[in-house]
């Protein structure tokens, strides 16, 4: 099946997915045992979400730093490489396109994004549409709680990282890792966080299951299914104000220009109606919207993540606080269009962790990895950002043309060797 098809069939929104698969559920309906420690890991593509309007977007093939017209969005530059591969339908290609946030390293300069950060209430409904309350608990889970770490994390805050000779940000710096022996030392993409309106999801009976604190209260975590969960999230028609993206966009909450995380506390989604095939914890898209007379009718993109808290104790290889922020970002930051219009689609590639896909997902390749998070201490927290893998992996190179010659970062060591050549679906 092409990606196309692939994409148009399912009826949530393109996305690069960070997910762990959970093995045992208590039996009390709706209500589980807090422990996510025996997930495993698996990986699942989602396709765009939007409204198209008269207006069109021009995908032909990159020139080296250049940016994708016909577009309103976020800044953004392209670029190319060959290698000889396969396309998703199994051809044999050997040109590949990716796009990524900011300005070209060789122009220099810093360039700051406007980064809202947009926390969502979850509130748990009963049969009559209203706020369950169990034991005299209503359940309602509400992400302020972690406003402050999330803005004292290393996504936000500058520390020190060898790709710069300056603290910066530690999706700045896997960047400037990968254009390291191409950019100007100046060039930075960084990101200024504003915390803006909480929004709320409500969520209908029957789609949800949860785990409560110790003290009966909502909630150690919280499992939505997946598509319940993204119809919730995107707004139905351009002008819907009902749902947390939709509702951001049309108070200007979030712009075009923005790269904009929509925070859920430890908020997991999954799969098929089963509670068994869980758990996301994050993913990155954009929602596309038409344009009008004044953007020129270019279509508008508003680039965004969904990115759960996650508290300590609930999953083990260092899956906790900003892991799946950082992820999520940092692939924003190298794939922002998740593959639309051919860009950011890769050769195909098998993972270390056994993930074989074809797009450049630089957190999909390190998930679950035994060095797959790079802990950071600021302000006297322990925070654990991933480890990303870097452009030059996607691209085979050998020897690597990245700060180092790495093909991860900021740990060079837990990538060391590139993928074997793989055929379509690495059979």
């Amino acid at each position: 099946m092409s990606r196309t098809q692939r994409f148009t069939t399912l009826t949530v929104v393109t996305a690069s997915v960070l997910v762990l698969s959970l093995a045992t559920f208590a039996q009390a309906p709706g209500q589980i045992n807090a422990d996510l420690s025996h997930a495993h890991k698996k990986y699942m593509a989602l396709a765009p979400r939007g409204h198209h309007g008269t207006g069109s977007v021009q995908n032909g093939a990159a020139q080296n730093f250049s940016t994708i017209s016909g577009i309103d969005s976020l800044v953004n530059f392209t670029g190319d490489f060959h290698k000889a591969g396969f396309d998703p339908n199994g051809n044999p290609q050997s040109f590949w396109i990716w796009d990524m946030v900011g300005n070209p390293p060789e122009r220099g300069g810093v360039t700051t994004i406007e980064a809202p950060i947009v926390p969502v209430e979850v509130d748990l409904l009963d049969e009559n549409g209203e706020v369950r309350v169990v034991d005299h608990h209503p359940l309602i889970s509400d992400p302020s709680i972690y406003i402050k770490r999330v803005l004292n994390s290393p996504v936000f805050r500058k520390t020190n990282y060898s790709s710069s000779d300056v603290p910066t940000q530690i999706s700045d710096a896997v960047q400037r890792a990968e254009f390291f022996n191409r950019m100007k030392q100046d060039w930075h993409t960084l990101l200024k966080p504003e915390v803006k309106a909480k929004r709320v999801m409500r969520v209908p009976a029957g789609q949800y299951f949860y785990a409560p604190n110790p003290d009966g209260s909502c909630c150690a975590f919280i499992l939505v299914d997946i598509n319940t969960f993204v119809n919730l999230l995107f707004p139905a028609v351009p002008t819907d104000t009902t749902t947390p993206i939709g509702a951001a966009e049309n108070a200007g909450d979030i712009t075009t220009k923005d790269l904009s995380t929509f925070l859920f506390p430890n908020t997991y989604l999954f799969f098929n109606g089963d509670p068994n095939q869980c758990c996301v914890l994050g993913f990155h898209s954009y929602d596309f919207e038409p344009g009008d007379a004044s953007n020129g009718n270019r279509e508008r993109r508003y680039v965004v993540n969904y990115s759960s808290w996650i508290s300590e104790g609930l999953f083990g290889g260092g899956f906790q606080d900003i892991t799946a922020l950082s992820h999520e970002i940092a692939e924003t930051y190298d794939d922002p269009f998740v593959g639309t219009g051919g860009y950011g689609i890769t050769p195909w590639w098998q993972a270390p962790n056994g993930n074989c896909q074809d797009d450049l997902e630089t957190g999909d390749v390190i998930e679950g990895l035994p060095n797959g998070v790079f802990p950071v201490k600021l302000g006297g927290f322990l925070y654990h950002p991933q480890n990303e893998a870097l452009l030059q992996w996607f691209e085979f190179q050998s020897p690597s043309s990245a700060l180092g010659g790495a093909y991860s970062y900021p740990d060079m060591t837990t990538l060391t060797a590139l993928s074997a050549p793989q055929k379509a679906g690495c059979q």
